[in-house]
């Protein structure tokens, strides 16, 4: 091969210049011209390059994470659990619109699919809302959840909730809540998650000795619901005894209400429906889903026999979340009632939603439920002072009203999609 050059003709006349090429198709391509062309797009080609690659490095799909996989400043980014639920996804709504960013984690077993779609349509933008579909009670799939995901805070919202339901089933009940909310906490030390705000109840109280509750109102259920929340509270203070988490403690009464925008609303599984709030089934009373209303006990010692409750709406519900998520501090245990302080009969609810929907809603009056109180509504001053916090909408006909509004919009609720994507 050393002799291969000597084999190639030359057709240089004795004219040409040495080192000079023929000129070809009658143009002149002189390498001191061409070189520096060539060298300068080359440059360019590179450095155009080098900025690609640094524009895609800061991109999530370059690095195959997610924005939801890490911290940023001025970013907070809370996880929902039970957000496809009634309050749950109200209070992902409220998140959205206060531009914290969202994942909801949710296995659907009460929740709506819709009620996901809805805050997908209404927040489309990359880096906003996530959900997951899972179940709280795999301690995998949790560890694994928080593994991929760079939470600040927690709202945890996920549980059964249905007091009769809780008689008849005690160890789902233990299960769903106290046991679920013990491998949140878990996930939450073992993975730096220092805020949570813990959604309780009203029921932890039982059947106090004198109105109003106070939050030193001694805790003594009388049903597994309530006791199911009372030992997961019981849990988490525990754990903030030796830890520098901040806790913020939510016991909240009815609720009732949606969505003043009309974006969300209540719509429980159908084979929920006698076990669900008073305000569904008089809703569902009013649309003729069935034939009337069932109002159960009648003979409790209040001023017409009937339960009197402290009926909070779920807007207002929200915004206490909100503040107390704001309120959080390291080390810090914060302990509130959510409610109006004012105490509604049911006959007096009933009423209400007569005048909100427009139909005279038959009424049967039967016997007690099981585990139910006589008489519950909150004493609101120590969020009033502490979290600035004030129920504003506390008109009851007026809260039935917007929820109504929802209800005839939506007579199926969010539907029931042929296909269910996860």
């Amino acid at each position: 091969m050393k002799d291969l050059p000597h084999m190639l003709p030359t057709n240089r006349s004795r004219s040409q210049p040495r080192g000079r090429p023929w000129p070809l198709s009658g143009m002149d391509y002189s390498e001191s011209r061409r070189k520096p062309q060539v060298i300068g797009k080359l440059l360019m080609a590179a450095i155009l390059t080098a900025f690609c690659i640094l524009i895609l490095k800061q991109s999530p799909s370059f690095s195959g994470t997610s924005v939801f996989s890490r911290h940023e400043p001025g970013v907070t980014h809370v996880l929902v659990t039970g957000g496809a639920g009634y309050i749950g996804s109200h209070a992902a709504l409220r998140l959205l619109n206060d531009k914290y960013r969202v994942t909801i984690v949710d296995n659907l077993s009460r929740g709506n699919i819709g009620a996901i779609k809805a805050l997908q349509q209404l927040f489309p933008e990359p880096g906003r809302l996530q959900f997951i579909y899972a179940d709280l009670g795999d301690a995998k799939a949790v560890n694994r959840i928080f593994q991929e995901n760079a939470f600040d805070a927690v709202m945890h919202f996920a549980a059964v909730a249905y007091v009769g339901e809780s008689t008849l089933e005690p160890l789902r009940y233990y299960h769903n809540i106290t046991s679920n909310t013990l491998l949140i906490l878990e996930a939450m030390a073992a993975h730096g998650v220092k805020t949570l705000i813990y959604s309780s109840t009203c029921a932890t109280y039982g059947e106090p000795e004198k109105m109003p509750i106070t939050e030193v109102t001694p805790q003594h259920p009388i049903n597994p619901y309530g006791k199911a929340k009372k030992m997961a509270e019981d849990i988490i203070l525990d754990f903030s005894k030796r830890s520098d988490m901040a806790v913020m403690i939510l016991r909240y009464f009815n609720v009732i209400g949606s969505d003043p925008e009309g974006r969300l609303g209540e719509a429980p599984r159908p084979e929920l429906r006698e076990h669900g709030r008073i305000s569904g089934a008089c809703f569902d009373a009013a649309l003729g889903i069935i034939s009337g209303l069932k109002v159960k006990g009648t003979d409790y010692p209040t001023s017409d026999g009937t339960c009197i409750r402290d009926y909070i709406d779920v807007t207002d519900l929200v915004d206490a979340h909100v503040k107390a998520l704001d309120k959080a501090r390291p080390s810090k245990v914060g302990i509130y009632n959510v409610g109006t302080g004012k105490g509604r009969s049911v006959k007096e609810f009933v009423e209400a939603c007569k005048k909100a929907t427009g139909v005279s809603i038959k009424v049967d009056y039967l016997e007690r439920r099981p585990g139910d109180y006589a008489e519950v509504y909150s004493d609101p001053s120590k969020i009033n002072r502490e979290l600035n916090w004030t129920a504003r909408y506390t008109d009851l006909q007026e809260s039935l009203l917007v929820a109504w509004r929802w209800q005839k919009s939506h007579p199926n609720g969010y539907g029931l999609p042929s296909v269910m994507a996860v």
